[in-house]
């Protein structure tokens, strides 16, 4: 399922997912966030720190560079970059802008922390059948470390209550959760799939620093829990092929019920 080559959209539209080698592009923006956070957190051990502050002070610290990647253009311009090298052209493509993820040890026993680790689809979050979600690890991590996908579920309805999600209500009444910057705790409400889901069989993978994952924001999937000791850091973002888009390709959408749409606020051509 997981395909180790350069990503062509027809096929993860397909459902295959792709996992593509670093590129100057990607190791560039690996470099610039892993900087930001080595300022942010005042150490270079990034991975560490965490663990000797509270969640509260490391949201505090991490918020402004996370304002700074899904904000400035410079990293509107690296995602360019990023998608460039695997000839997707930026001009036919728009996105949500970039996210760092921030997946602390034994994160998942925080009540807060919560969505971060429900089974979903991206699409339920008001996004289009074309979508494709593109993450990029900061540093190696062990198949432990990163999250899976449930590939018999992605042209499979799975119970789900994505009807509570409506992106205009999302964006009037708590836009910084698009980014996570000052949130903190706020209450939200995440789309999920209903407790108990069985998904079938689970397909994971390990990663190098700066590789391409790309897939389907349609797949079924989850972070998984970790106690590592360590903290895990990544970026991603969402694009879409305007052309797709309006020709009315894409994956399955067997499933989702939010309203709305979050390509309004994508950044366009």
């Amino acid at each position: 399922m997981i395909r180790r080559e350069r990503p062509s959209r027809a096929a993860v539209y397909d459902g295959d997912v792709f996992l593509a080698p670093p590129t100057d592009a990607s190791q560039r923006l690996v470099a610039a966030a892993r900087a930001g956070l080595a300022e942010a957190l005042g150490a270079d051990d990034v991975r560490d720190v965490p663990q000797r502050i509270s969640n509260e002070e490391l949201f505090k610290r991490v918020g402004a560079l996370r304002k700074q990647l899904y904000m400035e253009p410079r990293f509107h311009d690296a995602i360019r970059d990023v998608i460039r090298a695997f000839d997707f052209d930026p001009a036919r493509i728009a996105f949500d802008p970039l996210r760092l993820r921030v997946v602390r040890h034994r994160g998942h026993e925080n009540p807060l922390a919560a969505p971060v680790y429900h089974p979903h689809r991206d699409t339920w979050y008001s996004h289009p059948r074309a979508l494709i979600a593109w993450w990029i690890p900061l540093d190696d991590l062990a198949e432990h470390e990163t999250f899976v996908f449930y590939p018999e579920r992605f042209a499979a309805p799975v119970d789900n209550d994505s009807e509570i999600f409506d992106y205009n209500d999302w964006v009037r009444d708590g836009w910084e959760l698009k980014i996570g910057w000052q949130k903190l705790g706020a209450d939200a409400r995440y789309p999920r799939s209903a407790p108990g889901v069985d998904g079938g069989p689970a397909v994971g993978f390990s990663c190098r620093a700066g590789e391409n994952l790309v897939f389907s924001g349609a797949h079924f999937h989850a972070t998984l829990p970790q106690a590592t000791g360590r903290t895990r850091y990544s970026l991603d973002f969402r694009i879409v092929d305007l052309d797709d888009h309006a020709g009315g390709l894409g994956a399955p959408n067997v499933d989702n019920r939010s309203r709305g749409s979050a390509l309004s606020d994508y950044v366009m051509p």
